[in-house]
């Protein structure tokens, strides 16, 4: 799973936490933080104690972007 993410500190432990409820075995997590200027980096990187998830931070690019840089 691929999430692009910019500036969304009001909804992405929402995405997330509904993300780590699901009963899916194998799957991998990628976050992409697009030069978010809120707490989406911080808010992010407190779900990389699970081992399927990995964070990217870049500066901003734009969505389309984002997916393609992983």
């Amino acid at each position: 799973v691929i999430i692009p993410l910019y500036n969304a500190e009001k909804t992405i432990r929402r995405c997330l936490d509904s993300i780590c409820v699901q009963n899916i075995e194998k799957v991998e997590v990628i976050l992409v933080n697009d030069g978010s200027r809120d707490e989406s980096l911080s808010l992010c990187r407190e779900y990389l104690k699970y081992n399927n998830f990995v964070l990217i931070d870049q500066k901003n690019k734009g969505p389309s972007f984002a997916e393609m840089s992983v």
